[in-house]
């Protein structure tokens, strides 16, 4: 590994443990562990595919199929799909060290190919996400016939994760970068800028994942909560909000809703903040 790449990775460490500081709720967090994960097998999921995920020379595909298959050697379950779909792009991008690192994501996306699809799909069915089922076109299953962007544009009106592909994530950049910026101008704990930006993605839109197990209504619900905690943020200091976040996080366990499309958005957020720390620009995030 080069000393670029092991930067790159230990950003996205970071960024990983990064989000598993924040309380966030319904998904797993040092606060409170939940849907039968733990924030240990987190952490050592994020060992785990660091390495592969920021593999010198390799395309996204391929580090996207490596990083699952090193993480179900070190977990034993799907605890990062999300992540690393969203995070082998962004590592793959930063390899070259761009001055705008958004730019250089635009033009990797571009040029994902039909090979690249064939890895990620073999990634896909191997973590077998909850809520997975098939699909007319381009289920996962089957050999991939078209390029990675162009099935996930395919996907992308039901899956948020999928939709960023044919965005240039911008969802990303736009939101959870201004979010995160914003809240860490006004707090010193980074944790409290993390909860900013799940808080924010929650309440944008229903989260994909809580659709995809259960339907729009229950999303749409947890979407309207949260949207009502992100408005006490606002005014109010966060310890104040500890106690209140930690009961919702409690019910939405309860009920195992899990908004774990919002939790992967903000890790891959959390990760763009990291590399503009070893990036050539401080503004390549624009």
């Amino acid at each position: 590994m080069t000393a670029h790449a092991a930067r790159i990775a230990a950003a996205f460490v970071a960024a990983c443990r990064d989000e598993l500081d924040a309380p966030k709720p319904g998904n797993v967090h040092v606060f409170a562990d939940g849907h039968r994960m733990t924030a240990a097998e987190f952490e050592r999921s994020a060992q785990a595919a660091a390495g592969p995920l920021t593999a010198t020379g390799a395309g996204a595909g391929l580090r996207i199929l490596r990083a699952v298959e090193a993480t179900r050697a070190a977990v034993g379950s799907n605890t990062n799909l999300g992540i690393i779909l969203l995070c082998a792009p962004l590592a793959a991008a930063a390899e070259h060290q761009p001055a705008n690192l958004r730019g250089a994501l635009a033009e990797l996306l571009e040029n994902l190919d039909v090979a690249d699809a064939d890895l990620a799909f073999r990634a896909i069915a191997l973590a077998s996400p909850a809520g997975l089922g098939q699909v007319e076109q381009h289920d996962v299953r089957a050999p991939a016939t078209v390029t990675l962007a162009a099935a996930m544009a395919a996907a992308a009106g039901r899956d948020r994760i999928a939709h960023q592909f044919s965005t240039g994530f911008a969802d990303i950049f736009d939101r959870g970068m201004a979010r995160r910026d914003a809240a860490a101008a006004r707090w010193a704990d980074p944790r409290w800028a993390t909860l900013a930006v799940y808080l924010g993605f929650l309440g944008d839109f229903p989260d994909s994942h809580i659709v995809r197990k259960y339907d729009a209504a229950v999303a749409e619900d947890v979407r309207r909560t949260a949207q009502l905690f992100e408005r006490r943020l606002r005014h109010e200091e966060p310890e104040g909000l500890l106690a209140d976040l930690l009961a919702w996080d409690r019910s939405l366990k309860q009920r195992a809703l899990n908004p774990g499309t919002s939790a992967d958005l903000t890790v891959a957020t959390l990760f763009v903040h990291r590399l503009r720390g070893i990036l050539p620009s401080a503004s390549n995030s624009g």
